[in-house]
């Protein structure tokens, strides 16, 4: 049946590829376009798509690092394959739903770019003026590959691979789009509300660390949790290629090269460095001996909370930010009920909880010095409604990114088991599930 399924798909793709300039042609009319593009800002966009492209392979030796030896190459292939799926899916249909035009602010439609449709270098995004809309739209495609890869360090060492392919195609429809849609759409939900996201601190980190825990939960306990890292090396260089790859996520989401994006990239330099001290020196507050793996986590927590904040705040505000958020994480670790709850690599503590103290902290230390284009400040300049606004977001965004995963999870298990059987988990994802060794 599986067989079945993927031919069937595989021979879809093609003949829609083949025909979509007649399949989509009454959606693929332009209107006539004045675009002025800048080759600076684009020259930048191409680099920062390229950088954040380069995150989930990061993540990929990032993750295979902390697993056991058995489990490498399964968990780095389910980066690598994130890679694969969600950028087809991207250009399918995944854009539009995203990007196309609003239904209730809520949703794209997505017979605005199927198949990239429209999708050109000689139109432009409205929010991204003086780069290509193709450009834009394969930016944006590296976000959405690299949340479901974030999501799978919960349920490592005991998903079934065509499950978690499953799972990742539902996840990128059924909450990423919508949460992109809500959130960077100029008439989108919370865009309207006034909520601050530069990078993705909701829809990145907050639905993968939502995702993270629905999946833990509904999963169960591995059967052996205590097992020694692979490879503390492959940790350190997944640290490494994700904080290069950061500074296109962040600077990049200026959409050009200009002063905000010098900010982004100085305030993501600094959160980071400020996270990584404060996780080693709390590790040593605590007896713990200062090691590789604390600091390289403690780094990738103060990527993730300086996200939504890059481009509002300042370089001070930003070693707050990395400081806190440390402390916030490696607390949320330590108190985490991992008898109970068996999420592997901790990503609800560290992408869930730090992209919420981000997206907190926006709402606190937004500057108008610092972007001059936003709308309201932060709490510590004596307004209210953006701190207001952004807590709101955390709720809403909470709540359905929970409970929508949880659907998703429910739904492919009922299509396809999602776990390995006991003897096959004994053995290792890497024999049982694509029969290589490390």
């Amino acid at each position: 049946m599986r067989r079945i399924v993927l031919s069937f798909t595989l021979v879809l793709l093609l003949l829609l590829s083949l025909f979509s300039h007649i399949i989509f042609d009454s959606a693929s009319n332009q209107l006539p376009v004045t675009a002025q593009f800048d080759t600076g800002d684009t020259a930048w966009m191409i680099v920062a798509t390229a950088l954040v492209l380069l995150m989930t392979p990061g993540l990929g030796f990032f993750y295979g690092g902390m697993v056991g030896k058995k489990n490498v190459i399964s968990t780095m292939m389910q980066s690598f394959m994130a890679m694969v799926i969600v950028t087809v899916l991207w250009v399918v249909v995944a854009f539009g739903l995203s990007f196309g035009s609003s239904i209730g602010g809520l949703i794209g439609n997505p017979t605005d770019y199927i198949f990239f449709q429209k999708v050109s270098v000689s139109s432009v995004w409205p929010l991204a003026p003086t780069i290509p809309f193709l450009l834009f739209a394969l930016f944006q495609a590296k976000f959405a590959i690299i949340t479901p890869a974030l999501v799978t360090g919960a349920f490592a060492e005991r998903i079934r691979f065509w499950a978690y392919l499953l799972f990742m195609v539902l996840f990128i429809l059924l909450v990423y789009t919508p949460l992109a849609h809500c959130t960077w759409h100029p008439e989108g939900l919370l865009f309207k509300m006034g909520v601050l996201d530069f990078a993705g601190g909701t829809v990145v980190h907050m639905s993968a660390g939502w995702a993270a825990l629905a999946g833990a939960i509904f999963l169960g306990k591995r059967k052996t949790q205590n097992t020694s890292p692979a490879r503390i090396t492959y940790v350190l260089l997944g640290t490494g290629l994700l904080w290069f790859g950061w500074f296109g996520f962040n600077a990049g989401s200026a959409m050009g090269a200009n002063t905000i994006a010098v900010q982004a990239l100085g305030t993501t330099t600094v959160a980071a460095a400020a996270a990584a001290m404060a996780w080693v020196f709390l590790d040593k507050i605590w007896g713990h001996k200062p090691s590789a793996m604390g600091a390289c986590i403690g780094s990738v927590v103060g990527l993730v909370a300086i996200t939504p904040a890059a481009g509002y705040v300042s370089m001070p505000h930003a070693i707050f930010i990395g400081i806190f958020s440390s402390w916030v994480s490696n607390v949320m670790v330590a108190k985490f009920p991992k008898g109970k709850i068996d999420d592997a690599l901790d990503v609800f503590s560290c992408h869930g909880v730090g992209g919420m103290v981000g997206m907190v902290l926006t709402g606190v230390f937004a500057s108008k010095q610092v972007n001059p284009a936003i709308t309201d400040q932060g709490l510590i300049f004596g307004e209210t409604t953006l701190f207001f606004n952004q807590l709101v977001a955390l709720v809403l965004v909470s709540i359905f990114a929970f409970t929508m995963s949880y659907v998703v999870f429910f739904v492919v298990n009922k299509l396809t088991p999602l776990r390995v059987s006991e003897e096959k988990e004994a053995l290792g994802l890497d024999i049982t599930q694509h029969g290589e060794n490390l």
